[in-house]
């Protein structure tokens, strides 16, 4: 399983309330959240967000509020897999739950910048620079839940 796609960058504790404001969730529909995406914290990452891309962080990605919506707006508008030093421990269980891929790795993070076109192999681990020929090796993910992501989430893959 892999990802590719241009970066947008972001810093340390990007929370959930800037992921997806909550004046915004008083709707389930997932493209509506998309919409939304980050709009508190870059107002035009909706405007310039492909389907594929990747989104960079530092330390504590998704701290804040324990809202699955954060990581079905992440989802929804395309991106592919997040990055990033640490995950907050309920956003990253959230994210598998709802098969968003993310990968923490600290290299990775400091060293990719905005607009770097970057892979990912979920199987080892393996982040590729492209923009820079570079490769950093974060945690490669066990085949349980590359399975729950190929499967679009925890439910579907109980189903």
């Amino acid at each position: 399983m892999k990802a590719k796609g241009f970066v947008h960058k972001y810093g340390d504790n990007v929370d959930t309330d800037v992921i997806i404001p909550a004046r915004y969730l008083n709707t389930a529909d997932h493209k509506e959240l998309a919409s939304h995406c980050m709009e508190d914290i870059d107002p035009d990452f909706v405007k310039n967000v492909k389907e594929g891309d990747i989104i960079v962080a530092r330390a504590n990605f998704g701290c804040g509020s324990s809202r699955e919506h954060a990581p079905i707006a992440i989802k929804a508008s395309g991106v592919s897999c997040v990055i990033a030093s640490t995950f907050a421990r309920i956003f990253y269980r959230n994210s598998i739950n709802i098969g968003l891929p993310i990968i923490e790795c600290d290299e990775a993070s400091e060293k990719i910048d905005d607009g770097d076109e970057v892979e990912i192999d979920f199987e080892s681990g393996v982040i590729t620079n492209l923009t820079k020929n570079e490769a950093y090796t974060g945690q490669p993910f066990p085949d349980f839940l590359i399975d729950i992501i190929n499967k679009g989430g925890l439910l579907n893959s109980l189903k």
